[in-house]
């Protein structure tokens, strides 16, 4: 234990047999509390003078300070200077920070408790000490943030026993009352160990993440941090976080000049004026500390990804003992009169002792209920025998046979019912499978206990009436078909409904044979019920066994607080104590929970011998004892303890025996035991054979690796076990390897103990195969060979054999949990947990800990219930905590520890947790935490190693790329490339000549064929509301430009922005301004219920384009004008507004021609997936060229209709919205259409709203034969699913599958991939995803691990030219590699349109080079990572197709670890991840990934996502996932185009805009 350097101890003998343990407080402590407790009330002066005074005559000098290892350990207690009643003991003094002030009691104890006063609850105060340990550390774990309103607790269970009920003021009895363990308890709740808050204010909105916390200690002033504390509050004023509640977890220091750094994000990397939160800032610092173990170096040849291996350390402890020879048991006695079956001593005793009581039952106030006696016993068994042989079917077919297998279902609560079914089978020769009562057809395990009732081939059930009417029934009133359960007769076994047996009938009781007496359940570490087969011979033998074991004798008296379904429960309270006519009071877990003391009322009154108990119940009556002072238990002989191996039980009988000593217990009558399924009773402790336990102290580490270590240097990391006795008479023990062959371990070596003999199970029934594994065991030496044939059984448990062949257990093998190599068991993992002070957050009782696989290796999990009055705050310090104690004392991270609300844990009949269900329950997502936190980054170890980039390889050493590409001609690799074909000679190629320009086609339409109808504006309702013939539209747009003519006062080439909501106004408009010579930018109007988001970027458009007039409607005119919009946007400086719903049927003078093709005909702005405002140029000759190419592509002609359900203010919609009708004669926006287009989110809304509509639809008549080619528009990978979905689900209305298509654009050509209808059809690959990551291609099969699919993006326009090209080397790459896609095409737009004039951006988007092998062309660069593949189609031109698979923005990939991650792979994995998870993004904030989630469920799953995302993406992806964000449907911004708008969502993450439902930070 470390103890901080305020702190002094003295002990000093105040009276005969007594020892007084004085705790002084430091200067401020007393100070602040006014007042001292040494003996009486005593001055400060009287204080040090008497210190002094006692300290003199046992301390020659104290040592001066050293360093923070120094503890005093209980090897430092000399036993032999106890006398004259003094106990020396040196002084250590730290010189860790100053702790909290302190108030010590006096704890009195005689020299027999000193001695376990010594050796109790040592697991406590090393999780102290290595908390203490921890102050040192700078830790900044940032609470996560939770909507106060998301999550309710649910009510605690009225019947809730007192442990977990009462709070750590009475769970103090169980640990030490010494006040050096009050002392480290103290300091760690101290303030300066959680920071003062001094500058915090209180949360006004939902989203408030959680509390800013920071302060100067209170110890000792420090006058110079007062400017910090100023910068401080300066800083979170001018950051606008002064209204958010954030928090600073501990940051375990004296000095506030690091807390300040801390605050101000002082970070390497980043920047002080960040908007970014505080608390990512915090869990940035956190993420820097190294990990442990650190990774090894960088690896050069990236071709695979490497996962990780640990490598052995050389310092690992190794067995060094000799080869463990087995222990043979004390010869199994021979009793002349012992009975040849257990029937026939059930028949002597109801003979001859008929009146003697056999059981007694308690109501659930503690008092007797009935008893039942060895006669009645006797009689109701015949009777049930009877009944089932003769009664239940004819003579000719009787529904039973010897042999058959019948499920007993009996309430815990019922004894008498169970004892009489059992024995009644056994006298009918049928085999009882007693089962646990199913209470819902839900219930946890029910499935599993099915299982069991199956392979035993079981169809009959017996059971009590008042049982059987509790069962869930259907609304028929028969009883409910169990999941998973086989169907089953119901039998009600009451003493009215069975048949007295005829006189001469009488049983037949044949001696004890090898045929199986009945079957007892258990369940396995994946959650799998079997029943494990005892034979008659071994149930007689086992009885022998316990009776010489445990020295019973007849009419002894045993309580017994056990279940009698199973286990010691049975082997004592039922079988053992009929043997020897035991009177056996049984005790309920009901019972328990109203009356803990119940059991010891019953030893007192009764005068019982034996009790059986488990650790828990002993913890319940020394909660409960102080309202029974005459108590009496010195008529107990043998304490049983049936869950002695765990490593808690050590303080739990030493507490126990502590406080009921002065009741008349002795402590030699403590017998912890061992048992196992399998072999039964392995191991119990004899009664007045070892005085004194014997207790082993065994280093943590050392156990990891499976050796057997005395612990003597580091105290917190030391197990303290007790013996559990000897092993059984008769029986013979080996300890072997746990895993592999059965090896013999050496005698320093932790192994699985096997047992031989007679008394132990015999199979697992039904299922021979598991059974050879488990019953049939020999084992081997170190050479391999068998050391004999006979055969052992193994027990599960974990142990070794210490002197004098006492056996001790250090776990079981279903509690084993291997990470990275190393053992480590539960229940040690639990007891730590438990050792956390204080224990005010969760309940004693209710912790799950188990193991999960997550990237090659096990990953520990901890989840606990939480007490409905722990606050969020306590709940989190209780968390952290429990993560540094098991960090230091195990030497293993958590994954994960959650807390769950109150009772709301899958429990067993018993009230146990349901380690398997939990389990299940974690992985699917239905355990709905309150309260979680994800401890990835500590844990994770093996992750892939990072990459780096090979020497030699970056632009700056090779800045030709030569190497590369002469490396792929010589592997015989063609440069990947492809072209779309040549546009050719149209058949108005003359026309077009003749009208190159957008506005003479119009102009030349209306005069040839004036009524035909160009557009067709249709409503929600698909009711057209507007037509549009060619004259109506040209006259309209001459209307428009005298309108601009004559109020505009504009110029040639000036700007003028659109604003109109999607209609023919916007065309109109768009040709009036060609008409007028003025640059038509087509902007999107502003939401007018959402203005404060949507105005200010129309405003920045208008302002980056510098637009001299705006035509608009006359409501948006209003709205731009409106009070709203001046709060958001200055409305003063708008341009000159134009509305053009009025207009004078006014002609301009003369219609504009531009002079050149080249010259500018639109500007077109959008905002990229990245949140970049763009606007490129669009000359008259590409705009031409793009209609002309669009046309030839997709055989547009003045008979085609085209549905357009596109964003038509940029990009493809824009063009095919106002363009290409005009320039193909082509009818757009129809309701019967041949060439239908459409964003992913239309094809998205089309998927989900209408899926279950599509026989109504067909009814309708709704027929899509029509069409040729269903075009999806966007400007990023094409979504593969989303189109077999849409495929899929309309086939049925005559859509043809290969009509669904995609397009693919960039914002340097706006159309580069179109799929015609008589190109070949899209093809599909797949690629590796880790070769992605690594910049490269490598095509696999489907269904390949790692595999994603990719679809072609469209066939290449005519006119187009496509390379791939490296984008640091810039130099052309083979095929099927991945690079950056370049195209050439006289559509391009000409360049970016900015009011600096970015010459060198422009340049490098749009007229750059390749650095080799076609040096004079002009490329443009279109910012997306793709490859080309030749595929075996052929097209048009009968040559081989090159399709164009286009992968991602690389704008958007993610750099992490040295690799490149596309966003959608990874929102891919989480959206998986959970059926609630409506939609997911991803980005990155320095070295974090941030995944947001969507929850569609309720609120109450919010955390449930959390661990399955954290999983998914580090199993798929390799990452870890640093903060997960959960918020409400619709948070995710989405543009037009369907496409995520991912920056946008991080800029709002970082300033705490999102109003999240929870964010959990992973540590």
């Amino acid at each position: 234990m470390f103890l901080g350097s305020q702190f002094k101890w003295t002990l000093s003998c105040l009276c005969n047999n007594t020892l007084a343990v004085v705790g002084v407080l430091p200067v401020q402590g007393r100070m602040r509390k006014g007042w001292c407790w040494v003996c009486s009330d005593i001055t400060q002066k009287g204080y040090e003078k008497k210190r002094a005074k006692l300290l003199a005559s046992y301390i020659p000098h104290l040592p001066s300070k050293t360093n923070s290892s120094s503890a005093i350990c209980f090897s430092s207690f000399d036993f032999s200077r106890l006398q004259d009643n003094r106990l020396k003991i040196y002084l250590l003094e730290s010189n860790l920070v100053s702790c909290t002030p302190l108030t010590v009691q006096v704890a009195s104890v005689t020299y027999m408790s000193l001695f376990h006063f010594m050796f109790r609850d040592i697991h406590t105060e090393a999780v102290q000490a290595a908390l203490a340990k921890h102050k040192e550390e700078k830790m900044a774990l940032p609470m996560p943030t939770k909507r106060r309103s998301a999550f309710v607790q649910s009510p605690i269970d009225t019947c809730t026993p007192p442990d977990t009920s009462s709070a750590s003021e009475d769970e103090g009895s169980l640990r030490r009352k010494a006040a050096l363990s009050a002392v480290l308890a103290q300091s760690l709740q101290s303030p300066d160990y959680w920071i003062n808050r001094s500058v915090q204010s209180s949360s006004t909105s939902s989203s408030a993440s959680s509390t800013l916390s920071h302060g100067e200690p209170k110890t000792q002033p420090q006058p110079q941090l007062q400017p910090a504390a100023s910068v401080l509050a300066d800083v979170l004023a001018h950051t606008r976080i002064g209204k958010l509640q954030r928090y600073i977890a501990p940051v375990l220091t004296p000095y506030v000049t690091m807390f300040v750094g801390s605050v101000l994000g002082v970070f390497p990397g980043v920047p002080v004026n960040s908007r970014v939160s505080t608390k990512i800032q915090q869990l940035l610092n956190t993420l820097k500390r190294p990990k442990r173990p650190p990774l090894s170096e960088f690896f050069l040849d990236d071709s695979e990804e490497i996962v990780e291996v640990p490598q052995p350390d050389p310092n690992t402890p190794k067995p060094e003992g000799r080869q463990i020879i087995p222990v043979k048991g004390e010869p199994l006695g021979v009793v002349s009169n012992w009975p040849p079956a257990l029937q026939a001593a059930l028949a002597r005793w109801g003979a001859t002792q008929a009146k003697s009581p056999a059981l007694t039952a308690l109501d659930i106030t503690g008092k007797p209920l009935y008893t039942l006696t060895y006669g009645k016993l006797w009689s109701r068994s015949l009777k049930l025998a009877y009944t089932l042989l003769n009664k239940l079917g004819t003579k000719t077919e009787p529904v039973l046979q010897p042999g058959d297998r019948v499920a007993l279902v009996y309430p815990n609560s019922d004894p008498g019912m169970f004892w009489v079914a059992f024995y009644g089978c056994l006298l009918a020769e049928v085999i009882p499978v007693p089962i646990e009562v199913p209470l819902s057809r839900q219930d946890a395990g029910s499935q599993q206990i099915g299982f069991l009732l199956g392979s035993c081939g079981v169809s009959l059930a017996l059971t009590s009436e008042v049982c059987l009417k509790g069962l869930p029934k259907t609304p028929n009133g028969e009883i409910i078909q169990f999941k998973g359960w086989p169907r089953m007769k119901w039998v009600v076994t009451d003493t009215k409904y069975l048949t007295k047996p005829s006189k001469d009938w009488q049983p037949h009781i044949p001696t004890a044979n090898t045929d199986t007496a009945y079957i007892e359940y258990k369940a396995s570490k994946e959650g799998t019920v079997m029943g494990v087969a005892v034979s008659k011979i071994s149930m007689l033998t086992h009885c022998q066994a316990l009776t010489q074991a445990c020295n019973y004798c007849e009419g002894e008296t045993l309580v017994n607080v056990l279940d009698c379904k199973k286990d010691m429960g049975l082997w004592h309270g039922v079988l053992t104590s009929v043997m020897n006519r035991i009177h056996t009071i049984t005790v309920p877990y009901a019972v328990m929970k109203a009356c803990p003391m119940s059991w010891v009322q019953r030893v007192h009154i009764h005068k019982a011998r034996v009790a059986l108990v488990k650790c828990r119940d002993l913890h319940w009556a020394m909660m409960a004892h102080k309202d029974q002072r005459d108590t009496n238990l010195s008529s107990i002989r043998m304490l049983i303890v049936a869950d002695g191996a765990n490593p808690w039980s050590v303080s739990s009988c030493d507490a126990f025996l502590n406080v009921f000593q002065s009741h008349g217990l002795k402590p030699e009558v403590i017998c912890p035991c061992a048992t196992s399924p399998e072999a039964l009773t392995v191991a119990i402790r004899r009664y007045n054979i070892t005085p004194l336990p014997a207790r082993a102290i065994l280093s943590m580490g050392g156990l990891s690796h499976g050796v057997i270590r005395v612990n003597t240097e580091d105290k917190n990391s030391a197990l303290t076990v007790q013996d559990v006795g000897h092993i059984m008479p008769g029986a013979l023990m080996c300890i072997v390897k746990p895993d592999g062959p059965p090896q013999l371990c050496k005698t320093d070596e932790i192994g699985e103990i096997v047992i031989n003999s007679r008394a132990g199970g015999t199979m697992y029934y039904g299922l021979p195969g598991v059974t050879k594994n488990t019953f049939e065991v020999i084992p081997v030496n170190q050479a391999g060979t068998p050391i004999g044939e006979i055969t052992f059984t193994r027990t599960g448990l974990l142990g070794f054999v210490g002197p004098g062949s006492l056996v001790f257990v250090v776990g079981k093998i279903e509690g084993l949990l291997m990470v990275s190599g190393r053992r480590h068991n539960a229940d040690d993992l639990v007891a730590t947990a438990l050792a956390v002070e204080p224990v005010k957050t969760v309940y004693r009782g209710r912790i799950a800990v188990f193991s999960v696989t997550v990237f090659y290796d096990e990953r520990i999990v901890i989840v606990a219930e939480q007490r409905p009055d722990a606050s969020e705050e306590d709940s989190f310090q209780w968390m952290s905590r429990v993560l540094q104690a098991i960090d230091s004392i195990h030497q293993v991270g958590l994954y994960c520890l959650a807390l769950v609300p109150a009772n709301t844990l899958p429990k067993t009949p018993l009230g146990g947790i349901h380690i398997c269900e939990t389990k299940q329950n974690f992985l699917e997502g239905n355990l709905h935490p309150c309260n979680i936190l994800m401890c990835p980054h500590t844990c994770v170890t093996n992750l892939p190693k990072p990459r780096q980039k090979q020497p030699g390889r970056s632009p700056k050493t090779i800045p030709t790329g030569l190497p590369m590409l002469v490396g792929n001609l010589v592997a015989g690799k063609r440069i990947a490339q492809a072209t779309g074909r040549e546009l050719g000679v149209v058949e108005d190629q003359d026309l077009i000549r003749k009208h190159q320009f957008l506005s003479e086609a119009l102009q030349w339409r209306a005069q040839t064929d004036p009524d035909h109808v160009l557009y067709v504006l249709l409503n929600a309702k698909g009711v057209a509301v507007c037509t549009a013939t060619c004259a109506q539209l040209h006259k309209r747009a001459e209307k428009i430009t005298a309108t601009l003519m004559e109020r505009g006062g504009l110029n040639t080439g000036d700007n003028v922005v659109l604003l109109y909501p999607p209609g023919i106004d916007l065309i109109a408009a768009f040709y009036g301004c060609l008409y007028a010579g003025v640059i038509p930018v087509t902007v999107r109007p502003p939401h007018p219920q959402n203005l404060a988001a949507t105005l200010p970027t129309v405003r920045m458009i208008i302002d980056v384009s510098k637009a001299a007039c705006i035509l608009t409607t006359q409501p948006l005119m209003r709205i731009l004008r409106s009070r709203e919009a001046a709060a958001s946007v200055n409305v003063k400086t708008w341009p000159t507004i134009i509305d053009t719903d009025d207009l004078p049927r006014k002609r301009p003078p003369h219609i504009y021609k531009p002079p050149t093709a080249e010259m500018l005909a639109y500007l077109d702005f959008s905002v990229s997936t990245t949140g970049m405002l763009t606007g490129v140029k669009m000359s008259h000759a590409a705009v031409s060229t793009l209609c002309r190419s669009i046309k030839l592509q997709c055989e547009l002609y003045s008979s085609r209709q085209i549905a357009i359900c596109l964003d038509p203010y940029c990009g493809l919609g824009f063009v095919l919205w106002c363009l290409s009708s005009e320039c193909v004669f082509a009818r757009s926006v129809s309701t019967r259409s041949e060439t239908p287009s459409a964003p992913y989110s239309v094809m998205e809304l089309c998927t989900k709203g209408l899926g279950t509509q599509t026989e109504m639809l067909k009814a309708r008549g709704l027929n899509l034969s029509c069409v040729r080619s269903c075009v999806v528009i966007a400007e990023e990978r094409p979504r593969l699913a989303l189109t077999q979905s849409f495929s899929k689900l309309f086939k049925d209305l005559g859509l043809s599958p290969r009509a669904v298509s995609t397009a693919f654009g960039s914002r340097v050509n706006l159309a580069i991939c179109l799929q015609g209808t008589a190109g070949p059809d899209p093809s599909t690959v797949y690629v590796d995803m880790k070769s992605l990551r690594h910049d490269r291609v490598r095509l696999v099969e489907r269904g390949a691990p790692q595999s994603l699919p990719l679809m072609e993006s469209g066939t290449i326009l005519p006119g187009v030219r496509v390379i791939i090209v490296n984008p640091e080397t810039r130099g052309p790459l083979g095929d099927s590699h991945l690079g950056e896609i370049w195209v050439n095409s006289p559509h391009s737009a000409s360049g970016y349109y900015t009011i600096y004039g970015e010459e060198s951006l422009q340049a490098d988007h749009f007229n750059t080079r390749l650095s080799f092998g076609e040096p004079h062309t002009l490329w443009a660069r279109t910012g997306y990572l793709g490859f080309i593949k030749r595929t075996e189609l052929l097209d048009a031109s009968g040559d081989r197709h090159d399709a164009l698979f286009v992968v991602g923005s690389l704008d958007e990939t993610l750099e992490l670890r040295g690799l490149r991650y596309h966003p959608i792979d990874i929102e891919t994995s989480v959206s998986r991840a959970h059926r609630s998870i409506a939609e997911s993004a991803v980005f990155t904030w320095t070295n974090l990934l941030v995944v947001v989630a969507e929850l569609s469920g309720s609120e109450q799953e919010a955390l449930d996502l959390v661990p399955l995302v954290t999983n998914v993406v580090l199993e798929e992806h390799h990452l870890i996932v640093g903060v997960v964000v959960i918020v409400d449907p619709g948070v995710i911004p989405i543009n037009s185009r369907g496409e995520k708008q991912r920056m946008h969502l991080r800029d709002s993450f970082l300033a705490d805009q999102l109003d999240p439902i929870y964010v959990a930070y992973n540590m």
